[in-house]
């Protein structure tokens, strides 16, 4: 029986929500990550002992009570995780970890290229809201409770199934939702048939419900689960939306239709139509699940979202901001169309960070093609990640094929300066590198600060 639970990469924000579960659940938790953040802060005051040194002399010594977890973005031959697999201790990737968690437990998955996170928090919410509970383990941080990691003793856990390193082939969810299946990671997939063949093995290991996105290569054949779908505007599918209409500062209503009837008048607390389709995925598991309709309702008006998805951090008759995590061509281009459909007399500039050089190697068409449905565009450098420079991937290669009326590239130091001279009217940052830490500096400027 495990006492101590370490984690090597603590801070990142999959990680950060089991070692939050676990020291609920009265273990002793402790870990390594790179650099101080807001998220290790705030596990450190929730008592959780972190050092940012390569040092295996801090991890505990008691080789048969503690579990080592470690995420796939930390290196082999990193001291830490070589000195515990050499001496012994039980080591386990972060998948497996959450696996382990499930078991037991009714699961509801959320897996898909994009669209995970806030349609996990928003399940988790609703059923939350409603009184029923769960625990959930979220790809990002709930704008209603502050945090990744929802504890409930209710055994039911709402999971984000994550595609990277194929770690969601880890969970047998009761039931499940599929939102995308786009190509991504593919310096892991290789193509986008090994994309979807991951999918579909993912699909065969849910044993209730799966509540596909209609259109998605997913069919009866590779599931055990019976299968439903879902769709925005598409009336063939189970679950879809009518008499859409819009509240004037970007928030729609509408009625969901589902196999047993009509919920009228759902309100989405969170901005552009984008959230509309999350809504209808999030209710769709919810009334399988058993949460009734005026509590889907109720909980869907006061959804605040999750920290950067269509984040909004500043709104006036004069100046918009939002924030967002989309770095993916098809996340920026269902972005950038939700944004243009809630404000569609504004003037939309643009900031996109790139993640990683593969990423941008392997998408810089797709990148231009959505970033060029921008009114202005300010690009800055790559952002690495685990990733060391490839010869010749550059932000340049994207800047190049951008057709949007104005487009440059810049620093994050002149990026300020340009923008306290424009002031744009709708101001969206999109990527997930560093480019948050730049949101305060930025708000700073619409506030005259």
């Amino acid at each position: 029986m495990y006492s101590n639970i370490y984690f090597i990469g603590i801070g990142g924000i999959g990680m950060s929500a089991i070692a939050r579960y676990y020291k609920f659940k009265g273990y002793n938790v402790s870990g390594y990550d790179r650099t101080r953040s807001e998220l290790t802060s705030q596990l450190e005051s929730e008592g959780i002992a972190i050092h940012y040194e390569d040092c295996p002399g801090l991890v505990p010594s008691e080789v048969g009570s503690t579990l080592v977890v470690y995420t796939p973005a930390i290196p082999e031959s990193f001291g830490e995780l070589a000195f515990v697999k050499e001496k012994g201790y039980r080591v386990i990737k972060r998948s497996r970890m959450l696996g382990e968690i499930a078991e037991g437990q009714t699961c509801l998955a959320v897996a898909g290229t994009h669209g995970k996170t806030t349609t996990s928090t928003l399940i988790a919410h609703i059923l939350t809201e409603s009184g029923e509970g769960c625990s959930a383990f979220l790809g990002g941080i709930s704008k209603n409770y502050g945090t990744n990691m929802l504890v409930s003793e209710t055994p039911t856990i709402v999971a984000e199934a994550d595609e990277f390193d194929r770690s969601f082939l880890q969970l047998h969810p009761d039931m499940a939702l599929i939102t995308a299946m786009d190509a991504d990671h593919l310096d892991i997939y290789g193509d986008l048939e090994h994309v979807q063949e991951a999918f579909r093995a993912f699909a065969s290991q849910v044993s209730g419900t799966l509540i596909i996105k209609k259109g998605l290569p997913v069919t009866s054949r590779d599931t055990r689960a019976k299968l439903r779908t879902y769709h925005f505007r598409d009336t063939e599918a189970d679950f879809h939306a009518t008499n859409l209409r819009q509240d004037g500062r970007g928030h729609f209503i509408y009625d969901l239709v589902h196999p047993e009837g009509v919920i009228p008048d759902i309100r989405v607390g969170t901005i552009g139509w984008v959230n509309v389709e999350n809504s209808i995925a999030a209710a769709a598991i919810c009334l399988t699940y058993g949460i009734a309709p005026e509590q889907i309702r109720h909980a869907t008006g006061t959804f605040q979202g999750a920290k950067r998805r269509l984040d909004v951090h500043f709104n006036t008759e004069e100046n918009i901001y939002i924030d967002d995590y989309a770095h993916h061509p098809e996340e920026l281009s269902t972005a950038i169309s939700s944004i243009r459909e809630a404000f569609p007399e504004r003037k939309l500039t643009v900031i996109f960070q790139p993640h990683l050089y593969t990423r941008t190697r392997d998408f810089a068409d797709g990148f231009a093609e959505s970033l060029s449905a921008a009114d202005s565009l300010y690009l800055l450098d790559i952002y690495p990640a685990r990733e060391e420079p490839i010869p010749g991937v550059t932000s340049e290669m994207i800047l190049e094929k951008v057709t949007a009326p104005e487009k440059k590239l810049v620093t994050k130091d002149e990026l300020l300066e340009c923008l306290k001279a424009d002031k744009p009217s709708l101001l969206v940052t999109f990527g997930a590198g560093d480019i948050d830490r730049l949101v305060e500096p930025i708000k700073a400027v619409f506030e005259g600060k």
